[in-house]
């Protein structure tokens, strides 16, 4: 079986450049790889690590660029997350890699865990919501026609205005929000036709 090659830890010096901006840019990046003292021990050359990527996409250093840049010094100076320094001083995060990922795949653990259960919380709030409710027949659904709903009433705007009411069709899980004036009316349609 072939063994793979092992990840460089040094890679091509990045070109030079007499844009102020981006020279300033690549001094922030290294003082970022350097909050720790594990650059000393893992012999990483700070200043080549990153940048020159970020100005191959961009091709220029306006916004879009500036932000990119911010965006991983910041991550990389982050205290709570000094694995994402690490990798990109060890070779295991490439240039390439660090200049594109996303603010999700910087993240640290302790917040992928954290954003992983907000999202199952947030699952399991709506599912909670299509479940919950009162049942009702006043409604019909304007997808299928049927009148088997669930409602539930919020109070969304200032306490002297009406509550909002969410209806949920247990049918077709057709959602929809009722005009308080509508259903005012409908109801008193409702109690004339009773006279």
């Amino acid at each position: 079986m072939p063994v793979s090659d092992p990840i460089p830890t040094t890679f091509p010096r990045a070109p030079g450049t007499s844009d102020s901006v981006r020279i300033k840019c690549r001094e922030m990046l290294s003082s970022a790889l350097q909050t720790g003292d594990d650059y000393i021990a893992i012999g990483a050359d700070c200043d080549e690590l990153g940048l020159a990527r970020i100005f191959s996409e961009f091709k220029n250093t306006d916004m879009k660029y500036k932000n990119r840049v911010r965006s991983r010094i910041s991550n990389l100076k982050d205290a709570k997350n000094p694995n994402l320094r690490r990798n990109v001083l060890c070779g295991n995060v490439s240039p390439d890699r660090i200049a594109k990922m996303t603010a999700e795949e910087m993240a640290s653990d302790e917040l992928k865990e954290m954003r992983k259960n907000l999202t199952k919380e947030a699952i399991r709030d709506h599912q909670v919501a299509t479940s919950g409710g009162t049942q009702t027949d006043l409604f019909t659904c304007g997808k299928c026609k049927k009148k088997k709903c669930t409602y539930t009433q919020v109070q969304t705007r200032s306490a002297d205005e009406p509550m909002t009411t969410f209806v949920f069709c247990t049918e077709c899980g057709n959602r929809w929000k009722v005009c308080y004036v509508l259903l005012l009316f409908y109801f008193v349609v409702s109690i004339d036709e009773f006279h």
